[in-house]
C-alpha cells in the first residue's frame, strides 16, 4: 500500500493496549475497519487529540518532530492528503520552513501546507537562473505572465535574494520566508476544505442553530464511507441528521442526474441517501454516466433514491448514442447491432425508418439529447425506481448515530 506517512500509534492512558501502525492517507473503502481498530485501543474520538505517535515514517523527515506528541487520527489524515497532492518543490518548501519555525504541534503542519508556497529554498546555487526564476514565481503566487518570464534576469533577481540576508540553514536547502505569516487556516477543529481523491460532492455542514463561538463549517465529500459521515459531523457539534444545515459546495454528478435533484435545498436528512447515491454513481464509467443522464431524461426520477436505483440497474436499459431520428435506429440496428447479417448489395432494398419506427413501438423507447433508449426490465418503470418501505425506512435512519 502506497502512504505519505506511516505512523505507530498508542494509547498513553493504556499502554497495555499496544500498538497500531496506520498508513496514511487512509483509503476510503478501510476508513471503517481503521477506526474499528483504533477504538478496540480506545483511541480514535472524532474531535480530542488521544493519539500518541510512538513512530513516524515518511518521505517528509521532518515529520518526525511529531514523535511522543498526541494527535487526532483525522488531522493525520488530513496532513496527509495535503502532502500528497503537493507539486514538485512544495516538499522542500514544507519541510525548510517546518525546520526554521521549530514545528512539533499538527495544526501548524497543517497551517503550514496552505502557506509554504510562498517561501525560497535554495538546494543547487550552481543555478542562480533557475533559483530566480523560481523565487519570482514564489512572489507572485507559482504563476506570472510569459512576458514578464521572458523579460526576468533569474541571476539577478537571485543574487538579490541571497545578499538581502534573511536566509536560515536547514537539512532541506537554504530556506528565505519572504515574509511568510502562518495564518490559522485550520483552527484545531474543524478541517477546511479541501477534495482529495475522486468526490461527486463537496457539502459545507454546519449546526441549524448555528457554529459555536470560533467554530467554522466541515466539509462532506461524498461518497463516503459512514463513519465518515458521523465524524465529520461530530467536529461542528452535530449529534443528530436532522440538527444538520447542508449547503451545496459544487457538485460533479451526471449533469442530468444533478438537474433531476433539488441540490439547492438540502437537509442532514438527505445525507444517508445522497450518500448512497453518490456510491452508486461512482462505481460507474464514463459511458455508464453518459447512459445514466439518457436514463434519467427518459424517466424523470423524484429523489435521490430513484437515481440511486437507476445507478444500479443501467443494465436494464438499452442505449445507443448519438442516434437521433428512427432512421439511424434502423441503420445501426440492421448494419451495427450484430443481429442481422449486413448485404450491402442489397443496400436500397432497407427501409430503415420503418424498421426502426416499428421497433420504437415495440421497446416504447425514445431519443433524446444523448441518443437513444429503451427500457427492457420485467418490472414497470414505477417499481425500479421506488424503494419499498422497509427498505426506505433503513436507509433513512443512515449512519447510526449511538456513538454520537
Amino acid at each position: 500500500m502506497s502512504y505519505v506517512i506511516k505512523a505507530v500509534l498508542s494509547n498513553p492512558q493504556c499502554p497495555e493496549c499496544g500498538q497500531v501502525t496506520i498508513p496514511f492517507p487512509i483509503p476510503v473503502d478501510q476508513y471503517d475497519q481503521t477506526i474499528d481498530m483504533l477504538q478496540a485501543m480506545e483511541l480514535g474520538r472524532p474531535v480530542n487529540r488521544d493519539c500518541k505517535v510512538d513512530e513516524i515514517d515518511s518521505h517528509y523527515s521532518v515529520l518526525g518532530a511529531l514523535n511522543g506528541m498526541l494527535v487526532n487520527v483525522d488531522q493525520m489524515d488530513y496532513l496527509a492528503k495535503r502532502l500528497d497532492s503537493f507539486c514538485v518543490g512544495e516538499d522542500s518548501q514544507f519541510q525548510a520552513m517546518a525546520h526554521k519555525l521549530e514545528m512539533t504541534d499538527i495544526t501548524d503542519f497543517i497551517n503550514l501546507t496552505f502557506c509554504c508556497q510562498q517561501a525560497t529554498v535554495i538546494t543547487d546555487f550552481s543555478n542562480l537562473e533557475g533559483v530566480g526564476r523560481s523565487h519570482f514565481l514564489n512572489l507572485n503566487g507559482g504563476s506570472a505572465r510569459m512576458e514578464d518570464l521572458e523579460n526576468l534576469d533569474g541571476e539577478e533577481t537571485a543574487l538579490l535574494l541571497i545578499e538581502g540576508g534573511g536566509e536560515a540553514v536547514t537539512p532541506y536547502g537554504v530556506v528565505y520566508d519572504n515574509g511568510m505569516k502562518l495564518e490559522q487556516v485550520y483552527n484545531g477543529r474543524q478541517l477546511p476544505a479541501y477534495p482529495y481523491d475522486s468526490t461527486l460532492l463537496v457539502l459545507e455542514v454546519a449546526p441549524k442553530r448555528g457554529p459555536a463561538e470560533g467554530d467554522s463549517p466541515e466539509y462532506l465529500y461524498l461518497p463516503a464511507s459512514e463513519r465518515q459521515i458521523e465524524r465529520t459531523l461530530l467536529r461542528v457539534g452535530i449529534t443528530a441528521l436532522h440538527d444538520a444545515q447542508v449547503r451545496l459546495d459544487f457538485d460533479e454528478l451526471p449533469e442530468k442526474a444533478a438537474e433531476a435533484l433539488d441540490l439547492e435545498h438540502l437537509s442532514g436528512d438527505d445525507l444517508p441517501a445522497l450518500n448512497k447515491m453518490c456510491r452508486a454513481i461512482a462505481s460507474l464509467n464514463e459511458a455508464d454516466q453518459e447512459k445514466l443522464n439518457a436514463v434519467v431524461l427518459m424517466t424523470g426520477p423524484g429523489d435521490m433514491m430513484a437515481v440511486q436505483q437507476l445507478a444500479e440497474n443501467l443494465d436494464q436499459f438499452d442505449f445507443i448514442p448519438g442516434i437521433r431520428t428512427p432512421e439511424e435506429y434502423g441503420m445501426h440496428m440492421i448494419r451495427e447491432s450484430g443481429h442481422f447479417e449486413y448485404d450491402e448489395n442489397l443496400e436500397g432494398f432497407y427501409d430503415y425508418r420503418r424498421y426502426g419506427e416499428q421497433h420504437i413501438r415495440q421497446e416504447g423507447g425514445q431519443f433524446n439529447e444523448y441518443g437513444y433508449v429503451a427500457y427492457h426490465g420485467t418490472m414497470t418503470l414505477e417499481a425500479l425506481m421506488r424503494i419499498d418501505t422497509v427498505g426506505r425506512s433503513q436507509l433513512e435512519q443512515g449512519p447510526q448515530m449511538g456513538g454520537m
